[in-house]
């Protein structure tokens, strides 16, 4: 019996990086879904705008708020690279992003005709959501916020890799530089040598 309990917490401590960012990512996501709903319904239900211009604006007003929490709070342990860079690179993941959750919607209103349906439109909002948020989590830990840098000794410790992108073998100029001031590395193999 023990052996299982010890396998699932190695299990645990080797991929507890990855779920305690995902855990802050998905807290992060679940307030855009709340800011994304209470947009969509004020403009769509009480102001009258059509429904993917309502989910466009809501979504904007969501992909700010969720900049945001995700940069100074899900991802503040990855890589930083300037957020000029990040914001362009954000807003481009997001847009796409958008179009998946905007064709969920166009896709229920024009395709089913069901734009009369109000719970068929929050289904079809909330299935977009869902999707593009997978896109998100995926593209946000590849493209605007990279893996965290590697410990002074160099390794990466326990952390997986992730399977889309090989292991880094030279570290980036703004690496070489921080680790130069780093003080003196670890040795990566024993004492005699091998």
């Amino acid at each position: 019996m023990r052996q299982p309990v010890a396998l699932a917490r190695a299990q645990y401590e080797r991929f507890r990086p990855l779920i305690h960012e995902f855990a802050k990512f998905a807290v992060i996501g679940v307030a855009g879904v709340l800011i994304t709903n209470a947009v969509y319904d004020l403009l769509y239900l009480h102001l009258g705008l059509g429904p993917v211009t309502s989910t466009t604006i809501a979504t904007i007003v969501a992909t700010i708020a969720s900049y945001l929490g995700n940069r100074y709070w899900s991802f503040q342990d990855r890589q930083r690279t300037g957020v000029p860079r990040e914001i362009i690179i954000f807003a481009v993941l997001n847009g796409i992003a958008l179009l998946i959750q905007d064709a969920a919607v166009a896709f229920n209103y024009y395709l089913l005709d069901l734009g009369h349906d109000k719970l068929s439109g929050f289904i079809a909002l909330n299935a977009g959501i869902a999707l593009a948020t997978l896109f998100r989590f995926w593209s946000y830990r590849r493209y605007v916020w990279t893996a965290p840098p590697t410990s002074q000794a160099g390794g990466t410790g326990d952390r997986p890799q992730p399977a889309d992108r090989p292991p880094q073998t030279s570290p980036t100029p703004d690496r070489q530089r921080s680790r130069s001031h780093s003080g003196p590395r670890a040795p990566t193999c024993g004492a005699d040598g091998t």
